[in-house]
């Protein structure tokens, strides 16, 4: 294992979730997650002060998860190379072919503070905030300063994991997890008609469509529909 596996692995190790949401990912729309990440800065290990802390904000944006056949890599925007490679990891582990949902996300980073106070100090005023505002999807996340998205997206691939489970289920009580002609389950059909519904309505590009049709291997399927709304834009 080389320097650079290590290191992310070790960031991974020691990702704490010290406030999970209240609510798991939704199955039928978009999840907004507010996210309080707090670090020891880099620079305390070379440092007498261990009463700084680095508080990192952003939002974790969930769109809504799509039934799929090979399970493919997340579409991930806002992180780096490093937490790529670990998300990767994952997905070697758990059958990157296996049969299942695929989830979006994005990352928006908010803003980085340091304040002088201890870490267990600022989860204690963090979690008083959050309970005040009444918010069932913050979270507190306790990461690797150097490496801060890694354990940003363990944090992702933990609430998915608990998500997983609900969101299959809902979406086989409503027949959605079936197969259809073509080895396209049933829910996934239903989005190709919704997206040719956004297109016609302008609410998504005809690329965007022609892209989910070509990741099924459906494009000839549907092609002829395909270029009569291209046509008729």
């Amino acid at each position: 294992m080389d320097s650079e596996s290590e290191r992310i692995e070790f960031a991974a190790r020691h990702t704490e979730i010290v406030r999970h949401p209240r609510q798991h990912l939704a199955t039928f729309g978009v999840t907004n997650i507010y996210y309080y990440l707090l670090t020891e800065p880099v620079y305390s290990e070379f440092s007498n002060d261990a009463n700084e802390t680095v508080i990192r904000e952003g939002r974790v944006i969930a769109e809504r998860p799509k039934i799929v056949t090979p399970y493919y890599l997340t579409n991930l925007e806002g992180f780096s190379y490093d937490a790529r490679q670990y998300f990767e990891k994952l997905l070697m582990m758990h059958g990157p072919n296996a049969p299942g949902l695929f989830y979006t996300y994005k990352n928006e980073p908010k803003g980085l503070n340091i304040v002088s106070d201890s870490l267990p100090a600022v989860v204690e005023k963090l979690n008083i905030e959050i309970d005040k505002k009444g918010d069932p999807l913050a979270t507190i996340i306790k990461g690797q300063d150097d490496l801060w998205d890694v354990s940003l997206l363990k944090f992702i691939y933990e609430i998915t994991s608990r998500s997983v489970q609900g969101n299959m289920a809902q979406l086989g009580s409503r027949g959605l997890l079936g197969m259809s002609h073509g080895g396209i389950p049933v829910g996934a059909r239903q989005v190709i008609e919704e997206m040719f519904q956004q297109a016609w309505r302008g609410e998504i590009r005809a690329y965007e469509l022609e892209r989910e049709l070509n990741q099924w291997g459906a494009f000839e399927e549907y092609q002829d529909r395909f270029f009569a709304l291209v046509k008729g834009k």
